[in-house]
């Protein structure tokens, strides 16, 4: 029940010691698993003490057990090892301190490390961490490469010497952490994190040199491993040695056998580099000249040829042709202009011949009366009617005398000539 407690009526730290120590000592002994950072047995001492820190995280216990109990494992637990504790927490009310106090202790073997590795690999692969469409391909030439290692470590000085080596104007930003123990994964993923913030990296190596399992358990953390996976600058991994194989080689982009393998894999070599270029140029220059030549032989070919050679005689043979067609199609036209005026002439001939002024020339007239119509018979007129006489020079007036037949006398009366 809540304390009921005010400015005026508080309780004392004693109280509060007592009831706090109550409610843990009504909490249940637990399995505890930890990496034990401090060893002290003193041997006037009836309690062994123990720090009990997590592998991955800034979080510690102190465990205290009988001499007996630590005694059946001393011999393979040491600082450093990780066990696993069977223990009930305890308050100690004089200090207000929490501790675990602890029944069993058993150390935690390489055997049972591994099956826990195998089972978070593949919890993990099963999420797709490890899938090869993720891996992003590695920059050609990096200009900035984040190195996360040991502090004065083998591994840092064989990756700067080799990138060096290869390509001195290669730059590093360099981070230096715990690559083993307690502080490791934090660090390592603190680092990491950082590097794939900063936009001027464009790859992250993360190196160490080898050791045993239990040392490379840190690169094996859950939280380091999709820390990596979630990062969007490529990253390489360079645990160890070639037996090696953490699980941040599974999640890394590139698997690199030794931090060594690391450089000569990111960097380019200036001089493999030069070399290339001068067999390219040399490939350009050859495939260019081979170009050249053949068309030059193709140019050459062309121009021997006659009709490229002397030209001229194609168009004089031509000219000729030209020449034959123009006096054929003059000759033709000649002919039929000859033609035609020949037939017109004809025609005109033939018009001239049937036409009434031929008639007319040769003495004849036409009689028409005063309505324009054209007198063919004597019984068309009657005496004294007017008429008008049409010969090929003009026309003049007449009045008939006398109508009658084909033997009557003829006009008289010769009127106005025309």
């Amino acid at each position: 029940m809540a304390l009921q407690t005010t400015a005026e009526t508080p309780v004392t730290v004693g109280k509060i010691s007592q009831l706090i120590g109550q409610w843990v000592h009504r909490l249940g002994a637990v399995w505890v698993e930890g990496q034990i950072t401090q060893l002290n047995r003193r041997s006037r001492q009836s309690w062994v003490y123990l720090t009990l820190r997590d592998p991955s995280q800034e979080v510690s216990l102190s465990v205290v057990c009988p001499p007996d109990v630590f005694d059946r494992v001393g011999d393979t637990v040491t600082q450093g090892a990780r066990v696993v504790v069977y223990a009930k927490p305890s308050w100690y009310a004089p200090r207000g301190s929490l501790s675990l106090r602890a029944t069993d202790i058993r150390p935690v073997g390489v055997g049972e490390l591994l099956v826990r590795l195998e089972q978070l690999r593949r919890a993990l692969g099963a999420e797709g961490l490890f899938d090869a469409d993720r891996k992003r391909p590695l920059p050609f030439l990096p200009q900035r490469i984040g190195l996360v290692t040991g502090r004065a470590s083998d591994a840092e000085r064989d990756v700067l010497r080799n990138a060096a080596l290869r390509w001195p104007a290669v730059r590093f930003d360099v981070r230096q952490v715990a690559v083993q123990g307690v502080h490791a994964v934090p660090q390592v993923t603190e680092a990491v994190r950082a590097l794939d913030a900063d936009p001027e990296v464009d790859l992250i190596i993360v190196a160490r040199g080898g050791g045993s399992l239990e040392d490379l358990l840190p690169f094996s953390d859950e939280g380091l491993v999709r820390a990596v996976a979630a990062c969007r600058t490529p990253v390489v991994s360079a645990i160890g040695h070639e037996r090696d194989a953490p699980l941040l080689d599974l999640v890394a982009d590139l698997r690199a056998s030794t931090p060594t393998d690391a450089a000569k894999r990111t960097v380019p070599d200036v001089g493999e580099e030069r070399e290339r270029v001068r067999a390219l140029r040399e490939r350009a220059w050859r495939v260019m000249a081979g170009f050249l030549e053949r068309e030059e032989r193709g140019l050459a070919d062309v121009c021997s040829r006659p009709a490229m050679a002397d030209p001229h005689v194609l168009l004089e043979d031509r000219a000729e042709d030209v020449a034959m067609l123009l006096g054929r199609a003059r000759r033709c036209f000649g002919h039929r202009l000859d033609r035609a005026e020949d037939d017109l002439t004809h025609t005109r001939a033939r018009v001239v011949a049937l036409s009434p002024a031929a008639t007319l020339e040769r003495g004849y007239a036409v009689l028409q009366r005063a309505d324009g119509g054209v007198v063919r018979k004597p019984a068309e007129v009657a005496p004294g009617e007017a008429l008008r006489a049409r010969v090929a020079k003009g026309a003049f007036g007449v009045t008939v005398d006398a109508a009658g037949g084909a033997d009557a006398g003829g006009a008289g009366g010769v009127g106005d000539g025309a």
